[in-house]
């Protein structure tokens, strides 16, 4: 399969301190790769700095066969998106920060409309659209956000730990939600977590992340053993 976003030595260096040291990055058309790795590891820099939202201090990043440069980063992150932690959600309605984006990018209103509408009822969500953010639970609001990429039609769709602030009910009815679409919709994902047990429901390829290196990478019984599909084993951080 074709790389659809690759990095080759790739490094991070803030206040004198290497954050990123990556020789290698391959992620394949449709492949959903889960990067994991304890707190402080560096995940959410290197997700930052392959969305094109953080500068990395050196190295290639090559995204849809592109090198990624100044002259073509705009158009660039006008083909992905990202859900984070954080809704980041606008003070207005959940339809309004669905159809917001999708018009800054252009979409006609019409379309916009609809496609908020298709995401917002896939996320069970359509009976708010007319609630502002600030009125709204965790889950709620994190489904918004989930909305709200998918609605761009994203080539690449990047989730930087988007489940670890919600409690367990919750987190685990969006992590079978979310699983289940991108098995249908094959839609290329870079998966951030520092929680293992997450990964089966989204990924059967890992990348372990360790004081900002990838110290492995493979699929889920190479990386961790078949123990992680019953979600039984802890992961040796100090390996």
């Amino acid at each position: 399969m074709n790389s659809i976003l690759s990095a080759r030595d790739l490094t991070m260096v803030r206040d004198g301190k290497q954050i990123l040291d990556i020789g290698e990055l391959n992620v394949d058309q449709g492949e959903v790769v889960a990067v994991v790795g304890p707190n402080g590891a560096g995940k959410s820099s290197l997700l930052l700095t392959l969305a094109l939202l953080e500068k990395a201090t050196s190295g290639t990043i090559r995204l849809f066969g592109e090198i990624a440069g100044n002259g073509n980063l705009l158009a660039l992150r006008r083909r992905i998106a990202l859900v984070f932690q954080d809704a980041l959600l606008l003070d207005t309605t959940v339809k309004r920060n669905v159809t917001v984006p999708m018009r800054i990018r252009g979409i006609p209103p019409q379309e916009a409309n609809t496609r908020a509408d298709k995401w917002l009822n896939q996320f069970g969500i359509a009976e708010l659209s007319s609630r502002r953010a600030r009125h709204l639970s965790g889950g709620e609001a994190q489904r918004t956000s989930l909305a709200r990429a998918f609605a761009l039609e994203p080539e690449i769709l990047f989730l930087d730990e988007p489940f670890s602030a919600l409690d367990y009910p919750t987190r685990k009815s969006l992590l079978l939600e979310l699983g289940q679409i991108l098995k249908q919709m094959r839609l290329t994902t870079v998966f951030v977590t520092h929680d293992y047990t997450e990964i089966p429901y989204f990924s059967e390829n890992v990348a372990v992340l360790y004081n900002g290196r990838i110290i492995r990478r493979g699929s889920v019984r190479e990386i961790f053993g078949d123990e992680i599909l019953e979600r039984k084993i802890c992961v040796p951080w100090d390996m």
